[in-house]
């Protein structure tokens, strides 16, 4: 039996995943003839043709999607004992060395949520973090080439036959509507009422496509509440700052996770007026299959929803 060329069969992963000899050619520095000629090697080696050409772009036989399904698994599983030996098993290996794990965070989600997440690691002189933010999409593409090691979302994704997700919620929590100060102490500030006084504040609300927004949209269809929508905000961060700002300087009420202004919470400079109902933000870690799991990971994962979210914001 012939053995695999391995080089042979990373020119076939590239051009199947790009879909176009031109372009993977390019990005190989190779020629387009020379790059055709090491795929036509590997069809006779495995004695299957593994394109078709339709249309002038290149698609997977039945043998080249088989094939391809091996592709991943091999050059994953390459790029997972690279990452291991440069720097996880360095922790293993050197008692003095550093041990090295990679985050990917969603770039809508809480930044207090991740901090909380991270803290048991941060005091740790041994424990280097990289920490990467980006669209969910973008993260997962990194993840699946293990150049990360997890990716936090406030989003499930489902696992299939072409992605081997592990989705694992980590903490739940109810979203609330918090605001500047009212009630006892506040001259002509009655406390707030819930769903009554919905329609007389100024709103800020994390933008359409999120869940937290979908809920609540529903939930004012069901109450028939027409709200003074003020801004829109996709970034937990920047929803926090208006709501710590603008609270100080007009009637307006933010919908977030209370995990999001923890800070300002705590210290008083905003106030919960209530939990919404039926209404919770969900957040996942996300990994995908590995041979050896980072013990950083394992550590993290372990933890409590009260520690997480810490224990005044869990359910």
């Amino acid at each position: 039996m012939a053995k695999l060329n391995y080089h042979h069969l990373y020119y076939f992963w590239a051009v199947a995943k790009e879909g176009n000899l031109t372009r993977v050619a390019a990005s190989l520095h190779v020629s387009q003839s020379a790059l055709s000629a090491q795929i036509k090697k590997l069809e006779e080696n495995l004695g299957q043709a593994l394109f078709v050409r339709e249309a002038r772009r290149l698609q997977l036989t039945e043998a080249g999607r088989v094939a391809l399904g091996y592709a991943e698994t091999i050059f994953a599983t390459g790029n997972e004992l690279t990452a291991l030996l440069r720097e996880g098993m360095r922790g293993v290996s050197d008692k003095n060395a550093r041990q090295v794990l990679r985050i990917g965070g969603v770039s809508t989600l809480s930044r207090n949520f991740q901090e909380n997440f991270l803290r048991p690691l941060l005091a740790q002189p041994d424990v280097s973090l990289v920490l990467e933010s980006g669209s969910l999409s973008h993260l997962l593409t990194r993840l699946s080439v293990h150049h990360l090691d997890v990716v936090l979302s406030n989003r499930v994704v489902h696992r299939d036959a072409d992605n081997p997700w592990r989705c694992r919620r980590i903490a739940r929590q109810p979203v609330s509507l918090v605001g500047q100060k009212r009630g006892r102490g506040q001259v002509n500030k009655k406390a707030f009422k819930f769903p009554n006084d919905l329609a007389h504040v100024s709103l800020l609300l994390p933008s359409h496509g999120s869940d937290i927004r979908a809920g609540f949209d529903e939930l004012c269809d069901e109450l028939d509440i027409r709200c003074n929508i003020v801004a829109e905000v996709e970034d937990m961060a920047m929803l926090r700052l208006l709501a710590r700002d603008l609270a100080e300087r007009q009637d307006c009420v933010a919908l977030l996770p209370t995990v999001v202004v923890q800070d300002e919470l705590k210290s008083g400079r905003l106030q919960q007026y209530c939990v919404v109902p039926k209404l919770y933000e969900n957040f996942y870690a996300i990994t995908v299959d590995r041979h050896f799991a980072p013990p950083l990971l394992k550590s993290l994962l372990k933890q409590s929803e009260a520690e997480v979210l810490g224990e005044n914001f869990a359910i």
